[in-house]
């Protein structure tokens, strides 16, 4: 059942106005060739249509033209008394967005072949928009567009790294041909790097724990490898890792290393090898006990550490640690903050029954709340009870459960991922804060190309850029 009337949500921080309505009607069904290719995306993304959606082509000639005066401020929804369809369920909308004299165009639904960007109407626009519309809600939310390549180069350094909207991914490198149960990613990630990925979920056992010598770390999931053709190695990850940020030093990347596998190494061991051939000293880790700043944290990487330290390690810092302390990471649980470290995770993953997968959506949806309704302050923060006060929302998407076919980290996801993105588009955050959603950790994001959710993440900076800016502008008048 699709709603009748049109909803806009404006999540940027400048006013929009819908001018234009223009009616297609419904285009012929492909041939079963491209039915096929856009099959897969079809199912795990509920929120672009029922039906595989090609462009408008660029010569097709409305039914219908209408115009409208529909202003959306920022940050909020407008309930309109447009209708969706007036003569089939499959017409299809051209809708044309106004910003400040600046016009923009996006179709409903967006089509499955491209992305999500709208397109401007005049040469050298000052505004990029993305619009992602959930169907059965006729419901179309507009987000600033960022440059998910380099998307963190929009915010001031003082911005507290905890304060942001981030994306990431579970098990990130289990892009790798393996078993349905083990596999959890569509893309390397290189490509998740480059598509706006900035939380890395890192399993690794030591292959030599004994040899002060031997740097490898085998990459893991649970007790199995994560390619059948061979071992992956955390070296190889952390070169494609350097080399993005070498390209990109306004980014940062946080990784949360744990470790798993079947060997018989100890954390301490672990935290050994991850000292001396990569978090040296004199290496872009940064491993202060501390949440940065967004400055302080550009072009390197930040360790969250579930696990244990070497005594000497204890002694880093001034004596206050090593790396962010999530050793004590609460295992299977919808809410919990870490002891030692600012970090509150919601990482339910044991969905048993495939019916479980609405309370694992409910509680992803609560956690999302309690990261949106916080606000931050801006610029480093002076001990470790300001950063239990302002920690970083840590959310799973991702669940399991190996004996079940129904509830393999993709059949999870393709009910999660878009379940989410319908949440963030329509109902996050209708309370005082910040909106941010914390760091939303995925599986399966960019398949076929498809990175809304992200885009959806990142759109959510929006507000907390609108409060820097208004507090420079605050500072400037005094």
């Amino acid at each position: 059942m699709v709603a009748e009337f049109l909803t806009i949500r404006n999540l940027t921080s400048t006013p929009i106005e819908l001018k234009v309505v223009e009616r297609f009607s419904p285009q012929k069904r492909g041939d079963f060739t491209n039915f096929a290719k856009n099959f897969t995306r079809l199912v795990t993304n509920v929120t672009r249509s029922d039906n595989p959606v090609d462009a408008l082509a660029t010569d097709a000639k409305p039914f219908s033209y209408q115009e409208f005066n529909v202003r959306v401020e920022p940050f909020s929804t407008a309930k309109t008394d447009i209708r969706v369809f007036v003569k089939s369920r499959r017409e299809r909308l051209r809708l044309t967005i106004e910003a400040e004299g600046e016009r923009h165009q996006v179709q409903t639904p967006v089509p499955t072949s491209e992305s999500a960007t709208m397109r401007a109407l005049g040469d050298n626009p000052r505004f990029k928009f993305t619009g992602i519309y959930i169907t059965p809600e006729s419901h179309l939310a507009v987000y600033s567009s960022a440059n998910l390549q380099a998307w963190m180069r929009e915010l001031r350094n003082d911005t507290l790294l905890s304060a942001l909207s981030i994306p990431g991914t579970h098990n990130s490198p289990t892009c790798y041909t393996a078993a349905p149960s083990v596999r959890c990613q569509a893309v390397s990630p290189r490509e998740q790097l480059e598509n706006g990925i900035r939380f890395f979920d890192i399993r690794v056992q030591p292959e030599s724990p004994d040899d002060p010598a031997k740097d490898g770390l085998i990459l893991v999931h649970s007790v199995f490898p994560i390619s059948l053709t061979g071992n992956k190695y955390f070296r190889d990850l952390m070169r494609e890792v350097n080399e993005f940020l070498d390209r990109n030093p306004s980014e940062t990347l946080i990784i949360s290393l744990k470790r798993e596998g079947a060997g018989k190494a100890t954390d301490e061991q672990l935290s050994r090898i991850l000292r001396d051939h990569y978090a040296r000293p004199d290496s872009r880790w940064y491993t202060e006990p501390k949440i940065p700043t967004l400055g302080e944290a550009r072009g390197k990487v930040v360790l969250i550490r579930r696990f244990n330290i070497e005594e000497r390690l204890r002694h880093e810092h001034d004596g206050r640690g090593w790396g962010l302390d999530a050793a004590d990471w609460a295992d299977n649980t919808p809410n919990a903050t870490c002891l030692n470290g600012p970090i509150c995770i919601q990482d339910f993953y044991g969905v048993m029954e495939t019916q479980n997968i609405n309370k694992k959506i409910q509680y992803v949806r609560e956690h999302l709340g309690r990261s949106g309704c916080a606000t931050y302050p801006f610029g480093p923060l002076q001990n470790a009870d300001q950063c239990r006060q302002h920690p970083f929302y840590i959310n799973f998407l991702s669940a399991s459960n190996f004996w079940r076919v129904g509830t393999w980290p993709e059949r999870i996801a393709a009910k999660l991922n878009p379940a989410t993105v319908e949440y963030l588009c329509r109902k996050h955050c209708e309370k005082d804060g910040d909106w941010s959603t914390g760091i939303v950790v995925t599986d399966w994001v960019g398949l076929d190309g498809d990175w809304d959710l992200v885009r959806c993440i990142v759109g959510m900076n929006s507000k907390l850029m609108m409060r820097e800016q208004k507090l420079c502008l605050e500072k400037q008048e005094n």
